[in-house]
């Protein structure tokens, strides 16, 4: 289960909501009866599904997101991604609780080294939204929760490794925590000769758009090394007037950014909503990315897409988009050296 704690940090207030963005992710709904009633579903059909799926893997829907979403409408693609279902208490071969297996690639506590180049530290356990697909649902955080000795300890271990040029804010979400922690990291980090970029995987800018306040932006912008911001939006009904004002403070920063998405049943499992993806990215400043092939972790099987039907998605997208607008449709492999290209032209089709 994935742990939870408070941000300490006066945050900037957004024109249309009173409250910081640390009240908006402590307000965050917790509860599937709630959440239902929130959206107008009735809860003698979805209630008891609901709660056993929560009872895995815990509900998390930050107000900011839940707006978005279409009342009345169970199979809306944003709620589809937050949403508890019964199916999350079967099994199916295959899908495991360490899909990538992550646990053999944690270097030294919080940090996970899979690629020679680049290393993902593990900030925080803590997210702003809980995604029912996560890969990580299943992660032992508290198990590499970062004291001050282990903070020390992966300085010495990225010093110590000069074929490391990029370190990968991770968790949970690193924006989940404050911006006093995270200078401090992107300040100690900067400084060793090199690296020269600081990556962040990042929700948080799209469900609580709030987060983009003074503070992150003043880190970043005292960042000596390149900051890149790489999302993860899935569907463009995510992107609303106020991700757009979040996103363009963080390009008026200098931030680089991109985003990676998961192909996902009944989110986006079609051309037109990929197609839309990419051209609302596009609008907010943002280069697609990745289109990760599904992740087989336990409790998400009913999201899986075929890499077959991905492949003639992508393919479509090609004759509908420019390529600087079509993601790369990969998939990660455990022990490979990057991640894997899916070939979009298998004579298998």
């Amino acid at each position: 289960m994935i742990q939870r704690s408070p941000a300490h940090i006066e945050a900037q207030l957004s024109d249309d909501d009173n409250r910081s963005w640390q009240q908006l992710l402590s307000d965050s709904i917790t509860s599937p009866r709630e959440l239902l009633a929130r959206l107008d579903l009735p809860a003698d059909k979805w209630l008891a599904g609901a709660e056993a799926g929560h009872r895995l893997f815990q509900t998390r829907v930050p107000e900011p997101f839940l707006a978005r979403m279409e009342r009345g409408n169970a199979a809306d693609p944003l709620l589809r991604q937050v949403l508890p279902l019964n199916l999350e208490t079967g099994e199916a071969e295959g899908f495991v609780s360490d899909p990538l297996e992550e646990d053999g690639a944690i270097q030294t506590t919080g940090l996970i080294r899979k690629y020679r180049s680049r290393a993902l530290l593990m900030v925080t356990g803590q997210c702003a939204i809980n995604c029912r697909y996560c890969f990580r649902r299943h992660f032992p955080y508290d198990e590499q929760r970062l004291g001050p000795a282990d903070r020390q300890r992966v300085l010495d271990t990225l010093t110590a490794s000069p074929e490391i040029n990029e370190v990968i804010f991770s968790g949970g979400d690193p924006l989940a925590v404050n911006d006093q922690l995270l200078s401090q990291w992107a300040s100690a980090i900067s400084s060793i000769p090199h690296i020269r970029r600081i990556r962040l995987h990042t929700r948080l800018p799209v469900v609580i758009p709030q987060r983009v306040c003074d503070s992150l932006l003043a880190w970043i912008a005292n960042t000596p090394v390149q900051v890149v911001m790489v999302l993860h939006i899935n569907h463009a009904a995510e992107i609303d007037h106020s991700t757009r004002q979040a996103l363009n403070q963080l390009r008026s920063a200098g931030v680089t950014l991109l985003n990676q998405s998961v192909i996902l049943r009944g989110v986006n499992d079609n051309a037109d909503a990929l197609e839309n993806l990419s051209e609302a990215l596009f609008e907010a400043g943002v280069l697609p990315y990745y289109l990760h092939a599904f992740d087989p972790v336990a409790g998400a099987q009913h999201f899986d897409v075929p890499d077959e039907e991905a492949r003639l998605l992508v393919r479509e997208l090609l004759s509908r988009l420019p390529g600087f607008l079509v993601p790369r449709l990969v998939r990660e492999i455990p022990g490979k050296p990057a991640k894997t290209p899916i070939d979009l032209f298998s004579t298998g089709l």
